[in-house]
This record gives C-alpha cells, sequence and structure tokens, in this order.
C-alpha cells in the first residue's frame, strides 16, 4: 500500500513538473543584448578634439569628437566660388543669347527691306528706268540678306545650347549646388555625435590621430533598449508567441526579477545559419533536438540594476494568457 502511494506521488509529481514545464517553459541558454553602434567618421582627417573617455555614458546628438574643420572650410568656400562663377557664366551666356535675338531680328529687317528694294527695281527695270545689271544687284542683296539671317540664327542656336536651362535648373548652376552642399556636409561631418544615448567602449582615440572614413573607432552601446536572446528548444516552441509575459532573471542579480514579452520568434533554428551547417543527407545520423532564437524585450529597466550586453540571463515564459492560437513568429 505504501508502495502504490509512493508510486501515485512520485507519478503525480512527474505530471506536475513535465505540466508546467509545458506550461512555462524556459531556459538558461539566453544572453542580454542591445544595440552597438560602431562608430565611424564619415570623412577622412586629423583628429583635433576627443569630448569622451571609455565607459563614459553619453546622451543623443552629444559630440564624441571633431575633426580638423580646416580643409573643408577651405573646400566649402571653393564652392561658394564655383558657384558665383557658374552664376556669371549663366548670366553671361544669357546676355549672348539676347544679342544674338537681336541679331536675328535685325538681319530679319535687313531682308524685308532688301526684298522691298528688289520689288521696287523690278518695277522699275520693267519700265525701262533701270538697267538689268540694277536689278540683279538688289536680287544679291536680297540672297545676301536671307545668308546673313540664316548665320544669325546658327549663332543663336549655339548661344541657346551654351546657356543650356536658365535658372535652377542650368546644369552648370545645378552642378555647383550640388557641389557646395557636398562641401557642407563635409563640413558638418567634422563633428561626430552620439547616435543614441549609451555607454562609450574599446576606446582608444587620442586627438592627433588619423580616422579614416567608414573604419569602425570604437562602440557605443544603446542604453534605450535590452532584450534577451533566448535560446529554446524547439520541443518548447508550441505554446510559446509574441505578447506573452516573461520572467528573466540575469547571474549577474540572482535576486531580481526583470520583465519582459516576446517579441519575435525566428523562422529558423540558430545552426541554420552557422557557417558549416550539418549535412544529413548521407552517413549515420543522430536527432539532435535544434534551437530556436527567441527575442524578448525587456519591459522593466532598473538603474540600480544596469544591463550589460553579452551576459547570461534565464527566463521563464508564461504562456497560459493564450494557449489556444497556433504559435506564430513575426
Amino acid at each position: 500500500m505504501l508502495f502504490a502511494v509512493l508510486a501515485l506521488g512520485v507519478a503525480g509529481g512527474g505530471y506536475g513538473y513535465w505540466r508546467h514545464g509545458k506550461l512555462y517553459p524556459s531556459t538558461d541558454n539566453a544572453y542580454i543584448e542591445a544595440n552597438v553602434v560602431r562608430v565611424a567618421a564619415q570623412i577622412s582627417g586629423p583628429i583635433m578634439k576627443v569630448h569622451i573617455q571609455d565607459q563614459a555614458h553619453v546622451r543623443s546628438g552629444e559630440a564624441l569628437f571633431e575633426i580638423d574643420r580646416r580643409p573643408f572650410e577651405l573646400a566649402l568656400a571653393q564652392a561658394n566660388a564655383r558657384l558665383q562663377l557658374a552664376t556669371q557664366g549663366v548670366g553671361s551666356d544669357a546676355a549672348a543669347v539676347r544679342a544674338a535675338e537681336a541679331e536675328v531680328q535685325n538681319q530679319k529687317v535687313q531682308l524685308d527691306k532688301a526684298r522691298t528694294n528688289a520689288s521696287r527695281v523690278a518695277n522699275l527695270q520693267q519700265q525701262g528706268f533701270v538697267s538689268t545689271q540694277a536689278h540683279d544687284d538688289a536680287i544679291a542683296a536680297v540672297n545676301a540678306a536671307q545668308a546673313q539671317i540664316a548665320v544669325a540664327q546658327a549663332r543663336l542656336n549655339q548661344a541657346r545650347l551654351n546657356l543650356g536651362k536658365t535658372g535652377e535648373q542650368n546644369q552648370r548652376i545645378r552642378e555647383a549646388h550640388a557641389a557646395r552642399e557636398q562641401a557642407q556636409l563635409d563640413l558638418a561631418h567634422t563633428r561626430v555625435a552620439a547616435a543614441c544615448d549609451g555607454q562609450i567602449a574599446e576606446l582608444s582615440l587620442q586627438p592627433g590621430s588619423t580616422a579614416r572614413a567608414g573604419n569602425a573607432l570604437f562602440a557605443l552601446i544603446c542604453t534605450d533598449k535590452f532584450w534577451v536572446d533566448a535560446n529554446f528548444k524547439e520541443t518548447q516552441l508550441e505554446r510559446i508567441r509574441p505578447g506573452q509575459r516573461v520572467d528573466i532573471r540575469l547571474d549577474m542579480y540572482p535576486n531580481q526579477h526583470f520583465e519582459g514579452r516576446v517579441e519575435t520568434i525566428s523562422r529558423a533554428s540558430g545552426v541554420a545559419f552557422s557557417l558549416l551547417p550539418p549535412q544529413n543527407a548521407t552517413g549515420n545520423w543522430v536527432k539532435v533536438t535544434q534551437r530556436v532564437p527567441v527575442r524578448i524585450a525587456v519591459s522593466t529597466l532598473d538603474p540600480a540594476y544596469p544591463l550589460r550586453v553579452g551576459t547570461s540571463a534565464s527566463v521563464t515564459v508564461d504562456t497560459t494568457a493564450d494557449s489556444k492560437t497556433v504559435a506564430t513568429s513575426n
């Protein structure tokens, strides 16, 4: 009888443990993560000032370091001068177009005069008052006036081609404007500011060193949002879905509890993105339970217990709030 009671107790305890594991899946294969910005300059140049120290806390927009402004100030002055020259050049071309248009109109007036004179001479020649040579000279004057119009029109076309579009649509002015905007942008990039509230890490930057565009100089750990990347066994995912509450414990604060929410569930197991994924098509195959990354947003942040990227965590998901919905992932 005692044996039966003990067996029943063990069975009941085992079932309770199994049931609890199904309703409250947990794992200690979890780590704190945050956005880590690799700070790099967008331009190259010598560093003049460093406003921060390693492990310093900074605010979004706060200056981190400055690159020598002088070459970029000179570049901006040159761009402004080129823009002024382009504007003046376009103005000169516009004046040339106006002069060419006036010349075309003048030649048209001369042609009208030549035609009127040729008509008059033709009448006089028919009446015998002028010679045939005079009539021929009048016709030649008309032909010459027409040729002058063709020359003037060709000059006008060339002047218009040289001018191109007028105002801000002119190609030279647009290029000069773009060059000035780039120079202004480069000058602004001499001041490198924090992209988020956070803490500086891996800083070895010193005034006098040279920054290379695109080369990371140090890290900025953003402290405005933390999450836990928890690797659950695939057999634990049946009831886990986004939005469920999560209890988070950290190894470095064993007596503290943090609250979180399931944010996303990966569409692939962790091994799917490994450099050499396992090949199970040949040879002896042993089934291994895979782990799937689940991202858990940390809902409660306590300044007295700052979170640190890469530290270990244990998480337990409460799946009882929504147990009938098919597990989904974002």
